[in-house]
């Protein structure tokens, strides 16, 4: 490589890259945009989605930055307000030029019973935006939005002393406001680290509350108290145990009672007659135990959504994928448990839906070998539950969860021997924990969708699939994982994020920086023998540095003359030249040129030359989590010295 051509091409990204973000400070007001076109935050998206089937009014806001060339949209004033409080966020966005909010003052509101705000079906009645500093904000009111408190703002004085007068609340102007905090925005690592511990408790206590449902008495076996398993589940009085000794039974059986099914392992098999569910629970404190599955219908959804829930919003969802053939179905059966059963199913392993506390452990779920063809091996709708030490080997995916906030998947195995689509997948899912489960051979290892909050994907290894792991929504913490020969290790479309202490090797692409907001924590990674760092063409300059540590990234030139275990030198693992020091010959000493010493110091202090892309401001010496790195690479990956005692 000539490195006079490279500093060519270096000046000519960063000229074209920063004029893409110049703004004019001295411009016109610009006029407020369609909310639908601003790039959005605060509410997840089953909250807005719910609020407007019912018809719940949001605050909302709309920002111009002056280093952010799209205009940011807020669900929620308060969203706002923490996220314009949050550390680094005018580092990443700049000065916020022109604020808009919300105007009430023609809107008539109301606040229900419910403490939700509405406005009446009156033509008359419109929402319109006003500068936030010619606002005045109703705050303390008993207004509320489906994610907390809510702040009402009125171009009109006196509207807002109206609306004060009618629901409560004092007259704030905007600097007042915005000098607030809600507790909107994302959680410290501490606080996330916390609750990883809290949500693997929980889990145990309901592990530990299922535990008691195989230690009911015997009251019916098959075959001796009763001619067949349908007469025996009937026969048998509640909280008792129905024991099917080894054999072939034919099963397609409803359990309407707290009652424990437990075979004896795969000897016991309950052959289904291909024609919907084999297993189905519609009682609390149901157990099905100690069995082998087969002779699953082959129906991927079906007609039978209870007519009352026909009007939910996902309705269509719960259609298309919760009430499909399975092997085994948890339906409104709280507190129950689906433990040691292998399932060989065309459709879905094991439903759970309407069931809160129930415990999936211990199963395997052998699924179709063409994933188009097959389903989920756990398919769980408007459930928190434990999913835990399972096998799911084929099918689509191998965990789905929609609107099932809670949920806790751990310590599982996902094989695509023949493809997979999704390891875990999470819809409309917020705070779950995805914790230790491995994955191999999938389109994607573990993928969080649809806008949530508050996930916690810790700890899980994805090998030779797609994407390693994808994590949308926001305020959600993404560590200790290991990607390994994925084409993208870690996706992040995510905001308000921490990724930490993950292990990323042997990709074709280590971290793809897929969000246009630059407002996650990237710090404490360890990048080696990818065959290419990061991906990062949207959006502005991201920082992946924090208290003065940023990532290890295999090859990276520069010392550390001062023992601190830091670099003496940034990285800038996107950019044009430092993105090949691992590859290319000559490009670190291009790095270590005084050429581009001179010029990086020059974009750190003008704005118009900072590039967009990844920066780290203070690269790692050596990994993180050098035993799993060297594990994986086959060696140590510390940074190399060279003679003079410089790290190369």
């Amino acid at each position: 490589m000539n490195p006079k051509h490279v500093l060519a091409v270096v000046f000519a990204f960063l000229l074209v890259s920063s004029a893409s973000f110049a703004v004019d400070v001295g411009a016109q007001r610009p006029d407020p945009a369609p909310f639908s076109d601003t790039i959005d935050m605060g509410m997840t998206a089953a909250g807005t989605v719910q609020a407007r089937e019912r018809g719940i009014e949001i605050p909302r806001a709309q920002v111009f930055y002056s280093q952010y060339r799209y205009v940011v949209g807020y669900h929620g004033v308060t969203s706002l307000v923490d996220e314009l409080g949050r550390e680094g966020h005018a580092r990443q966005f700049g000065v916020p030029l022109t604020i808009y909010v919300s105007d009430y003052a023609n809107a008539q509101l109301q606040v229900g019973d419910d403490g939700f705000l509405r406005q009446p079906d009156d033509a008359s009645a419109y929402v319109g935006w006003v500068a936030a500093e010619e606002a005045y904000f109703v705050v303390g009111s008993r207004a509320r939005t489906p994610a907390g408190e809510s702040i009402v703002p009125y171009s009109s004085k006196s509207a807002a002393e109206e609306f004060a007068d009618e629901y409560g609340g004092e007259i704030r102007r905007w600097d007042a406001v915005r000098s607030m905090s809600f507790g909107t925005g994302a959680a410290t690592r501490e606080a996330f680290q916390q609750e990883v511990t809290s949500r693997h408790s929980w889990a145990d206590e309901r592990v530990a509350e299922t535990e008691d449902l195989l230690d009911r008495p015997v009251s019916v076996v098959v075959g001796e108290d009763a001619p067949t398993l349908s007469a025996a589940v009937e026969a048998a009085p509640p909280n008792t145990t129905v024991r099917v000794p080894p054999g072939t039974y034919d099963a397609n059986v409803t359990i309407d009672k707290p009652l424990t099914l437990r075979g004896a392992g795969n000897a016991t098999h309950l052959r289904g007659d291909g024609n919907g569910t084999v297993v189905t629970a519609i009682s609390s404190r149901v157990a099905v135990a100690d069995l082998r599955i087969s002779g699953v219908g082959g129906t991927l959804s079906a007609e039978n959504v209870s007519t009352e829930r026909s009007g939910q919003w996902d309705y269509r969802v719960q259609l298309g994928y919760g009430y499909g053939d399975a092997g085994v179905t948890l339906d409104s059966a709280n507190e129950s448990l689906v433990r040691n059963v292998t399932v060989d199913t065309p459709a879905n392993g094991v439903v759970v839906r309407w069931s809160q506390h129930a415990v999936v452990d211990d199963v395997r779920v052998n699924g179709s070998d063409n994933w188009q063809e097959g389903f989920m091996g756990v398919m769980v709708m408007r459930s928190q539950l434990v999913v835990q030490n399972s096998t799911f080997v084929g099918g689509r995916d191998g965990v789905y969860t929609h609107l099932s906030d809670g949920i806790v998947v751990r310590n599982n195995r996902m094989v695509g021997e023949e493809g997979m689509r999704f390891g875990v997948h999470e819809m409309y899912t917020s705070d779950a924990l995805v914790a230790n489960n491995t994955v191999s051979g999938a389109d994607m290892g573990v993928v969080v969708m649809t806008r949530p909050e508050g996930n916690l994907i810790v700890g899980n290894e994805v090998r030779d699939s797609y994407s390693g792991v994808n994590v949308g929504g926001r305020a959600s913490y993404v560590a200790q994982n290991v990607v390994v020969n994925n084409h993208y290790g870690i996706e992040a479309p995510s905001k308000t994020s921490i990724y930490e202490r993950n292990v990323v090797v042997g990709n074709d692409v280590g971290f793809r920086a897929s969000s246009l907001i630059p407002t996650n924590l990237v710090t404490e990674n360890d990048f080696a023998a990818n065959d290419e760092y990061v991906s990062s063409t949207l959006g502005p300059l991201r920082v992946w540095t924090a208290d003065g540590r940023g990532n290890y990234w295999s090859g990276a030139p520069g010392g550390d003359t001062d023992g601190d275990g830091v670099l003496e030198r940034s990285f800038h693992p996107s950019g044009p030249v430092d993105s090949r020091v691992d590859e290319v010959s000559g490009a670190k000493t291009l790095a270590n040129s005084p050429a581009l010493s001179a010029l990086r110091a020059l974009q750190g202090v003008v704005p118009g030359l900072r590039p967009t892309g990844v920066v780290d401001e203070a690269p790692l010496a050596d990994p993180v989590r050098p035993a799993v790195v060297a594990a994986e690479t086959g060696g140590t990956n510390a940074t190399e010295t060279n003679q003079t005692g410089g790290a190369q």
